[in-house]
């Protein structure tokens, strides 16, 4: 099964889809235009469900095979949302909405799943059940999670689930993945620091928590490179320092850290948890401060199922000829809370030598429309073959 013939009859379509929403992008949890849409295609292909409002603004579509003696029932998962960033594309395309932008290629994700959908509304040609879910907020709202505590999983009986992102970097329409954790976890740090501000003139008689910051900053990479084992993933960055006072001369009584834990097994994170408490609270109140933390557990380690994604190796071989062994990602995704639902595998598709992703130039390749969704099918009519 390589590239349908039916896809390339859609390209030009589902383009035009993927552009339309690359326009219109909405972040997170507001993608109201973007699901409106998604749940009038579905509808108009003549899904047998469509149901909006699954994660808030979630739409789920279900599609019936020629049969039902498998009993089995598929889940297919695209990412709606788009980034906080201004776009600087200059597409005729681009967003028109100041300050977002699809810089992920979530608009192509969309489209390509819209495009699967169509054909496999129209051809059906697969015994059982599949499931096409559309997720709002992957870009940090954790909008996985709430379509998963809407139960979602359970209402469509949904055994096994697969996802799909566009990769820069790699040749068009080409496959990468790898079993097992493939995409960290992503926790993040919030700690507020508070000593006794004062006259930038008399240091003797404050107590700076812009030295006990600069402490800290330093201090927490010693979980990198002196706590963690040398062969694990982990990375510790602090990436904002904001002090309660703006003045020249003013030593301030507050200085607030931001900043991102990444790690790729529960030890590492658990680690990395006790680690940064101890040591932001022992370097404040040895100089005489006070430092609290809080270490939010957000997207758990994206783990890929074993037999799932040897099962997505085939699928992506007899589309493209072959796949990849993908590399370990430090980013977080959190199709991760699906795939703690149910097993299933999470794949890479090349978006050839585009800008990365989160880059105000990025720009999804259309391109690699016919193979995604080529590989969307497959997974569908391969993992649920009709009986002669």
């Amino acid at each position: 099964m390589p590239v349908k013939n039916r896809f390339a009859e859609l390209h030009s379509d589902i383009t035009a889809w993927r552009r339309d929403l690359h326009e219109n992008p909405e972040i997170l949890f507001e993608t109201h235009r973007t699901s409106a849409s998604v749940a009038e295609k579905l509808r108009a292909f003549g899904c047998d469900e469509v149901v909006e409002g699954i994660g808030r603004t979630g739409v789920v579509g279900v599609i019936k095979g020629k049969a039902n003696t498998s009993d089995k029932v598929i889940g297919l998962r695209a990412d709606m949302d788009a980034l906080p960033i201004h776009e600087e594309t200059g597409l005729d395309y681009a967003s028109k909405t100041d300050g977002a932008m699809h810089a992920c290629g979530h608009d192509g994700h969309t489209a390509m799943l819209l495009g699967a959908a169509q054909y496999l509304a129209e051809t059906r040609n697969f015994d059982g059940t599949c499931v096409v879910i559309f997720q709002p907020a992957e870009e940090g709202g954790g909008g996985g999670k709430e379509m998963c505590d809407d139960g979602m999983m359970e209402r469509w009986g949904i055994q096994e689930v697969y996802g799909m992102h566009n990769w820069p970097g790699m040749a068009p329409g080409t496959f990468a993945i790898r079993p097992g954790a493939f995409f960290a976890a992503t926790d993040l740090l919030d700690i507020e620091i508070e000593g006794k501000g004062g006259h930038a003139a008399k240091p003797n008689e404050t107590i700076d928590p812009v030295i006990i910051a600069s402490q800290i900053v330093g201090a927490l990479q010693s979980i990198v490179s002196r706590n963690a084992d040398p062969i694990g993933n982990i990375v510790v960055s602090i990436t904002s320092i904001e002090s309660s006072s703006k003045a020249f001369n003013v030593i301030p009584q507050k200085v607030h850290l931001k900043g991102t834990v990444r790690t790729l097994s529960e030890e590492l994170r658990d680690l990395a948890d006790k680690r940064v408490n101890e040591i932001c609270k022992g370097i404040a109140t040895s100089m005489g401060g006070e430092a609290r933390v809080t270490y939010h557990r957000n997207y758990p380690v994206m783990v890929n199922h074993e037999d799932q994604t040897e099962f997505a190796i085939e699928v992506a071989k007899t589309v493209s000829g072959q796949c990849a062994e993908a590399p370990l990602v430090m980013g977080g995704e959190d199709f991760a809370f699906m795939l703690e639902e149910r097993p299933g595998a999470y794949i890479l598709v090349g978006n050839g030598d585009t800008a990365a992703v989160h880059h105000p130039l990025y720009n999804f390749n259309d391109d690699v429309i016919p193979a995604g969704c080529s590989w969307w099918a497959g997974i569908i009519e391969q993992g649920m073959p009709t009986r002669d």
